[in-house]
């Protein structure tokens, strides 16, 4: 049989994977490199026309736990960007920041998580596509860029302080900026017909990524956004318009910090199953807490508008309707148990130390 035939059939599940790889390894070099990378190179272009964005993909088989196969994905968006001009420059940023593999690999590795990894990705689906892929129109960026930087200093000064107090006024002020911005944008693109819905994937890491969707969704939800959680791949994708989803991501990984920050403070010394509930208790806590104070920000800066709250229920039927049209088919997640009160009275202290207005 043929080295192509060979892999191919591993990958299909024709031929046991040790076995393949047993005669991929004795076989040519020049013949198993070139099978090899021909199959890794259809499998990305597969995937990066089927939705999938670098940064996506490389987080995905990151979570598997082999470096080699996440340096693989990385060398592969580099090289399926570098066949095509015109390609968007936020596919051009993730590539520019994926990480490469720090250590040199012997070949029989090599040919097990290249093999490994095609298997990988022939399990994967098309998703949905938010970003233009090398070869597609390639779109510029969007929203108030100098807005962005005002609230990325000011999350990153919450980041940094010691003190609750300064936290709150920083993330509080951070809020305020995002609620205002996204207010003028809704009553001055209100009329054109070219600012629609979109949507973007976050990605949520584990452990505990069930509780850290959460805080994603009530971060969004204050915010004018939706949320789909979707476990298996590690995302959760947001609809909304374009400068609502920026000040929700900036929002978010900021509180995510902050709140690990205050878990790691307050968690018992003892136990690892009593550590374990406090933690998941403490996420899920602080999620709630954080999703109140935020929605009562926005409501401060939307009362008094007697315009604006249609535009606002104008919009948000546009986006349902784009999260429909994504997602025909979802299904209500479980919340969390609270096996820790102490895990819960933390978590929402923590909240009140990150206090949005």
């Amino acid at each position: 049989m043929s080295v192509p035939g060979i892999v191919r059939d591993v990958v299909g599940g024709a031929i046991g994977y040790e076995a393949g790889l047993d005669a991929l390894t004795v076989a040519p070099a020049a013949e198993v490199d070139a099978a090899l990378r021909e199959a890794l190179r259809d499998s990305f272009e597969r995937l990066f026309k089927g939705g999938w964005q670098p940064a996506e993909l490389h987080r995905v088989v990151a979570r598997l736990g082999d470096p080699v196969k996440a340096a693989l994905v990385a060398d592969g968006a580099t090289a399926y960007g570098k066949r095509f001009e015109g390609v968007d420059p936020r596919w051009q940023e993730q590539i520019a920041r994926l990480p490469g593999l720090r250590r040199k690999t012997d070949r029989i590795s090599l040919i097990d998580s290249s093999l490994g990894l095609l298997i990988e990705l022939r399990r994967l689906p098309v998703i949905e596509v938010l970003l233009p892929p090398p070869g597609a129109v390639a779109a510029g960026e969007t929203g108030d860029d100098r807005m962005l930087e005002r609230v990325r200093a000011l999350l990153a000064k919450a980041e940094s302080t010691d003190f609750p107090a300064e936290a709150e006024a920083y993330s509080a002020k951070a809020q305020e900026l995002i609620a205002r911005h996204s207010i003028s944008e809704a009553l001055t693109s209100s009329n054109r017909a070219e600012v629609v819905p979109f949507a973007r994937r976050i990605g949520v890491d584990h452990p505990y990524e069930s509780e850290k969707a959460s805080l994603l969704d009530a971060v969004a939800r204050a915010n004018h956004c939706h949320t789909v959680w979707s476990p298996e791949l590690g995302f959760s994708t947001v609809f909304g318009f374009d400068a609502d989803i920026d000040g929700v991501e900036l929002l978010y990984t900021s509180l995510l910090v902050q709140a690990n920050r205050a878990m790691a403070r307050d968690e018992p010394a003892k136990g690892k199953a009593r550590i374990k509930a406090f933690r998941r208790s403490f996420l899920v806590a602080y999620a709630v807490r954080i999703g109140e104070r935020l929605a009562e920000v926005t409501r401060r800066e939307v009362a008094g508008n007697s315009d604006l709250l249609p535009v606002l229920r104008n919009r948000d039927i546009q986006v349902r309707e784009v999260m429909q049209k994504a997602f025909p088919r979802t299904v209500r997640a479980r919340g969390s148990r609270i096996d820790s009160l102490e895990g819960w009275e933390s978590g929402r202290a923590a909240a009140d130390e990150a206090e949005l207005g």
